[in-house]
């Protein structure tokens, strides 16, 4: 049996701070994040409406080694039962569903239910679909989601979610109000972050060993509780603040010089509308169809129609339409439908890449 030292500083504070209607721990591992997340899910169990009680993981197996077992060996196999196969855990007697969420088939699995309180382990291996479909799901008056997650890119999905929080334990232990982005409202969610460092009975050697296996990004994401990109990324001075404008932000009057199109089967199609004004390169538009997601795949003549209709709705009239060169099929396609201006793009990709990075 595990045994537990009593929660200190920045965990029994979030505790104490998570009664939100969504209730976030993240940051490095080991850190005492999950430990926390438990004792706040079992407190609110205890106290929870009635209604469905729900514990999502990447797949019911890592939800047993990561959350189950801890539960059990806090409460004891009086207070605490797993029923195995059935997809069931009874705490005090109240039954809570296990479902494991390990694609974008997964929303499936809580479609119809009202819950009263969920749980979710590592929540960044959750496909977005699964989260949102989940957020309509907590209906019952009181409902909360406490979850917790390893951080990841930057720019992924529960980044964005995190960065509206209402209340923040912030990596430095203050309490404050994340700065939500241009045109977002803050959320009702407590979002608690985690360093090595906060959590004290850690031996100092079993530190130190940590701190020497992880370098680079994976000592800033599970040593340091940082979301950044990864080494070697292709543009790493992107930064949202700077590069990203609301659409009033936009100014009048740009000239639409391109059209940027990756055609894709197995990776998503993109195109992307870019214009020249005041001096700067503004990415004003774009058109996406990701196959795989959406288990629709399109032919040549099903995407050139789609473009042509988006480019119309808009009224949007680019000077060229420049296409990945090995798209030979849905080049012609374009030609044959008439869509003006369509050219070969050139595929030297490091000229590509120091020409956009340099812009």
């Amino acid at each position: 049996m595990t045994v537990y030292a009593p929660l200190t500083g920045k965990a029994s504070a979030s505790v104490a701070l998570a009664t939100r209607r969504m209730n976030i721990w993240e940051g490095a591992v080991r850190s005492s994040k999950t430990v926390a997340s438990i004792i706040a899910w079992l407190r609110y169990v205890r106290a929870a409406p009635p209604g469905d009680l729900l514990m999502i993981g990447k797949t019911e197996r890592t939800l047993k080694r990561n959350i189950l077992t801890p539960i059990i060996d806090l409460l004891g196999t009086r207070r605490a039962r797993h029923v195995e196969g059935a997809g069931e855990l009874y705490i005090l007697g109240r039954r809570i569903w296990l479902v494991g969420a390990n694609d974008v088939q997964s929303e499936s699995k809580i479609r119809g239910m009202t819950l009263a309180g969920a749980y979710v382990d590592e929540a960044s291996l959750m496909p977005e679909g699964m989260w949102r479909m989940l957020g309509t799901r907590l209906s019952v008056p009181g409902a909360r989601l406490f979850a917790t997650t390893n951080p990841d890119n930057p720019r992924h999905w529960l980044k964005a979610v995190l960065d509206r929080a209402d209340v923040w334990v912030t990596p430095d232990g203050d309490l404050s109000a994340c700065k939500t982005p241009p045109g977002e409202t803050r959320l009702d969610l407590a979002r608690f972050s985690f360093t090595l460092a906060d959590n004290p009975h850690l031996a100092p050697d079993y530190i130190a060993a940590l701190e020497a296996e992880y370098t680079g990004l994976w000592r800033r994401r599970f040593i340091l509780g940082e979301w950044c990109i990864a080494e070697g990324s292709i543009y790493s001075m992107w930064d949202p603040a700077r590069h990203v404008v609301l659409p009033s932000q936009v100014p009048d009057g740009l000239r639409l010089v391109s059209l940027g199109v990756d055609y894709g089967t197995r990776h998503p199609f993109a195109a992307m509308l870019v214009g020249v004004g005041e001096g700067k390169l503004w990415v004003t538009d774009e058109w996406v169809h990701d196959g795989q997601a959406t288990k629709v795949q399109l032919a040549p003549t099903q995407y050139s129609k789609a473009l042509r209709e988006w480019l119309a709705q808009g009224e949007r009239r680019p000077e060229g339409v420049y296409v990945d060169p090995a798209a030979a099929d849905f080049n012609r396609q374009l030609w044959v439908d008439g869509v003006p201006g369509v050219t070969r793009a050139d595929n030297d990709v490091a000229p590509g890449i120091r020409s956009i990075a340099s812009l």
